[in-house]
């Protein structure tokens, strides 16, 4: 081979340079927009992220939330079952009545009425001293059973004096629903 001339390696050189910046500038390109790829996928994860972290916080908040009101009211639906849960509550009842100071005269329990979300109604005469009737109507919240107080009547007990006769009409919650994962309208 012949050797090459000042020409001809500076020809090569600049053939070389510009071989060179071309495959800078396109290969270059090409990772560019590689790259731009991959941020725009990091970008677009991170916002899913974000999305699913705040949509995880506010069923954290819920379970929080109803972790409190089950502690709160002494409340586990994964525990009570339909078929026993009318004479569950009622002896819940009538053993926060006795805790409290308050006899139990008479209680009556009657199946839920038709088209309602309930299981019973259950009817109760108590007598006891005034502040053991308030305490019992404070602590039915929490008996461990979904109860609403419908009536409350309140008379003075002329036999025994200083005692106080209460009729109480308490309604138990159809807890199913709860249960199933189904949301009330409330």
């Amino acid at each position: 081979m012949r050797p090459l001339t000042d020409r001809e390696k500076r020809t090569l050189r600049f053939g070389g340079i510009g071989i060179g910046i071309y495959l800078l500038v396109f290969g270059g390109m090409q990772a560019a927009k590689f790259l731009e790829k991959k941020r725009s996928d990091y970008q677009r994860l991170v916002t899913e992220a974000t999305s699913l972290k705040s949509e995880i916080r506010l069923y954290e908040d819920k379970a929080a939330a109803l972790k409190k009101m089950m502690e709160a009211f002494n409340l586990d639906p994964a525990r009570l079952y339909r078929t026993t849960a009318v004479a569950e509550a009622s002896a819940a009842i009538q053993n926060t009545a006795a805790s409290t100071g308050v006899m139990v005269a008479s209680i009556r329990e009657s199946p839920a009425r038709s088209a309602s979300k309930e299981l019973a109604s259950i009817q109760m005469e108590a007598v006891g001293p005034a502040p053991a009737i308030t305490t019992l109507l404070g602590r039915l919240e929490s008996v461990g059973f979904p109860l609403i107080v419908e009536t409350v009547q309140i008379n003075a007990e002329p036999t025994r004096p200083g005692q106080v006769k209460m009729n109480l009409t308490i309604i138990l919650l159809d807890f199913d629903p709860w249960k199933k994962g189904a949301v009330p309208n409330a």
